[in-house]
């Protein structure tokens, strides 16, 4: 008996050794390809760019503070969900940039404009991260990220950059990534978990305490600080303030829009509905930040915190029952659902929106979200399982 269990300790070990090297070794790989190829962006050191700076150590706050915390509701998870969130960022960061400086979509813009595309690309990642959170071993994440960033990188191509001639370069609107980044990162991360959710995964309840709503909330304050710096980052300098506020209008109406629409469905408000749906109008109002009105920023951060909180409280349980599939974070109901009512709108709020390109690629982009989500949950798939889903233990010594 003894020395079974010495035997399954070896083996268990070996395979941990075996997942260690194997990451550390794609790595390497990526970052000296990288080196080898890069195509030097020029340097920039106007004003400008400076104002960018700072925009994106807004974003890079939104990324680690806001996503980490946000999805540390899960009790008995906080370490893996934060611990996820960094290495997340890094693989994130690391891949876009260095496929970008490869040249393989195009001349790379200034180091600037690509660390704040890097940070868009991690940000979809995040949120695609979200819907199978609790269910990937740790090394799991990284290989997420290594599978995901490309894909996203060929989408971003195909929409905003007229890549194979699908769609004219330029005449996409969404400024703020209500499709690009939100609704790519939420399908994507909605075929992960068609593919891989167990039956024993589906059946285990997601828990949360008093303390892990108060990180989540904490969370969700800091992407509400940041969000309009993140719609804002790279618009025109004379854009930038009423971008801004057009952002803010948004989530304040999302934000009163979540608590009639929870007390009105549940009786009172609920936590989760808040920490989520309260967002909404951030991922909404992304496409048309810089195009809209304050007072249709409004409407559309109302439009959009009603139906996530319809999505939470009422679509998420039969949709996860018909599907048999669990979207951990809701992602579809925060950044799925808001995100296509956000690519639509610009066709009403945009003047002279070419309403054929915007409905194409939308419909691209959805395409090609959930069949990559799909090939990504069958690789991760055959790359092992979480002995228990939503515990720190298996990943930290402290747990």
């Amino acid at each position: 008996m003894h020395l079974r269990r010495g035997i399954g300790a070896s083996v268990i070990d070996m395979t941990r050794k075996m997942w260690v090297s194997a990451v550390v070794a794609l790595l390497a790989a990526v970052a000296l390809s990288g080196c080898a190829l890069a195509q030097a962006a020029e340097p920039s050191d106007s004003m400008e760019d400076v104002d960018k700076y700072y925009r994106a150590i807004d974003v890079m706050a939104m990324l680690l503070l806001g996503f980490g915390f946000l999805m540390a509701f899960i009790r008995g998870y906080g370490r893996s969900a934060l611990g996820a969130t960094l290495l997340l960022v890094s693989v994130g960061l690391i891949a876009y940039v260095v496929i970008r400086s490869l040249g393989v979509f195009g001349v790379a813009p200034s180091d600037i404009d690509t660390l704040i595309l890097a940070e868009f690309a991690t940000a979809s990642l995040l949120i695609c991260a979200g819907a199978a959170l609790g269910r990937l071993k740790m090394p799991q994440y990284v290989v997420l990220g290594v599978i995901f960033i490309p894909f996203y990188m060929v989408n971003e191509w195909i929409i905003l950059g007229g890549g194979l001639g699908i769609l004219s370069a330029g005449g996409f609107v969404d400024t703020g990534g209500s499709i690009v980044i939100h609704a790519f990162g939420a399908f994507f991360g909605l075929g992960v978990v068609l593919t891989m959710t167990t039956a024993s995964e589906f059946k285990t309840q997601i828990a949360a305490d008093q303390t892990s709503d108060k990180f989540s909330l904490l969370g969700t304050m800091v992407l509400w600080i940041f969000w309009p710096s993140f719609c804002a980052a790279l618009v025109l300098p004379e854009k930038v303030p009423s971008t801004a506020l057009n952002v803010l209008m948004a989530l304040c109406g999302s934000t009163l829009a979540t608590y009639v629409a929870s007390t009105a469905i549940r009786g009172k408000m609920s936590v989760s509905d808040l920490a989520n749906a309260a967002l909404a109008g951030g991922v909404a109002i992304g496409a048309t930040c810089d195009h809209a009105s304050f007072p249709v920023a409004i409407l559309i951060g109302v439009l959009a915190g009603t139906l996530s909180t319809i999505g939470f409280a009422v679509i998420q349980p039969r949709l996860q029952g018909r599907l048999k599939a669990v979207d951990t974070c809701g992602v579809t109901n925060l950044h799925g659902f808001p995100g296509l009512m956000g690519g639509v709108a610009a066709m009403v709020v945009v003047a002279g929106i070419a309403l054929q390109t915007q409905a194409l690629g939308i419909a691209v982009t959805l395409v090609v979200a959930l069949l990559a989500g799909l090939l990504a949950g069958k690789i991760l798939s055959a790359l092992g399982r979480k002995e228990k889903p939503y515990e720190d233990s298996e990943d930290f010594t402290e747990a």
